[in-house]
C-alpha cells in the first residue's frame, strides 16, 4: 500500500528527482566545521517551535508581561524548561552563525561563485543578531528596560537619520506599550518571515553551487 501510494505521490510530485536534486549529491570531504550551517538551521527551527509554545501563554503588555513570564516559568508545565531552551538557544544561535561565518571567511568560501550565498548569510546575521534584541525586552523587567533604553539610545545617536530610528524602534520619544507591541511583532513575525525568506535562498544556492572544500596546501 505503502509504494502504491508513494509511486502515486512521485507521478505528481516528482519525488525522485526533487531527492536527486538536493540530497542525493557529491558532498567535499569535510569535518565538524561543516556542520555549523545545519546546527545554525536547527536552532531556528528550535527557536521555532519553543516560541510558539512560549506564545501560548505570553501577554505583550507592560501591566502583563512580566506576570506572564513569571507564569510560565511557575505555573505552566515544563514552561521552566521550554522558555529556558529558547532563552540560551537564542544564545547559541547567534555564538554558532558568528562560527560559521567566521569558518565561512577564514577558508574563503565566500569567493566566486558564492558571493551572493555569503551576502544571505550577512543578512543571516543580521537577522539573527535582530531576533535577540527584540526578544530581550519581551520579559518587561528592569534588565530589559534599561538594556532596551540604552540600546535604542545608542541607534538615535546615528547622525542625521538617528532620531528617525529611535522613534522608530520605540514607537515614541520614550519606551512605552507601543514599544513591546512593536518588539513583539518583529520578533514573532517580521523577522523570523525574512529570516526564513533567507535561509530558502540560502540553501537553494547551497545546493547549486555545492558546499566549498578547505583548502589545501597549493592552495
Amino acid at each position: 500500500m505503502w509504494k502504491k501510494l508513494f509511486a502515486w505521490l512521485d507521478e505528481r510530485l516528482a519525488l525522485n528527482e526533487l531527492y536527486k536534486a538536493t540530497l542525493d549529491r557529491p558532498e567535499p570531504k569535510g569535518n565538524w566545521w561543516n556542520t555549523l550551517g545545519s546546527a545554525s538551521l536547527f536552532l531556528f527551527l528550535l527557536q521555532g517551535v519553543t516560541g510558539i509554545f512560549l506564545s501560548v501563554y505570553y501577554t505583550p503588555s507592560p501591566d502583563h508581561a512580566f506576570d506572564s513570564i513569571q507564569y510560565i516559568m511557575n505555573g505552566v508545565a515544563f514552561g521552566w524548561l521550554i522558555r529556558g531552551i529558547h532563552h540560551w538557544g537564542a544564545t547559541l544561535m547567534v555564538l554558532v552563525v558568528f562560527i560559521h561565518m567566521l569558518r565561512v571567511f577564514v577558508t574563503a568560501s565566500y569567493k566566486y561563485p558564492r558571493e551572493l550565498t555569503w551576502l544571505i548569510g550577512v543578512g543571516l546575521l543580521l537577522c539573527t543578531l535582530g531576533m535577540g534584541f527584540t526578544g530581550y525586552l519581551l520579559p518587561w523587567d528592569q534588565k530589559a528596560y534599561w538594556a532596551t533604553t540604552v540600546a535604542t539610545s545608542i541607534a538615535g545617536s546615528v547622525p542625521i537619520i538617528g532620531s528617525f530610528i529611535m522613534k522608530a524602534l520605540r514607537g515614541g520619544t520614550d519606551l512605552s506599550a507601543l514599544t513591546l507591541s512593536r518588539f513583539f511583532a518583529a520578533h514573532i513575525w517580521m523577522l523570523p518571515a525574512v529570516l526564513a525568506g533567507l535561509i530558502g535562498v540560502h540553501l537553494f544556492l547551497i545546493i547549486k553551487h555545492g558546499e566549498s572544500e578547505f583548502p589545501g596546501k597549493d592552495d
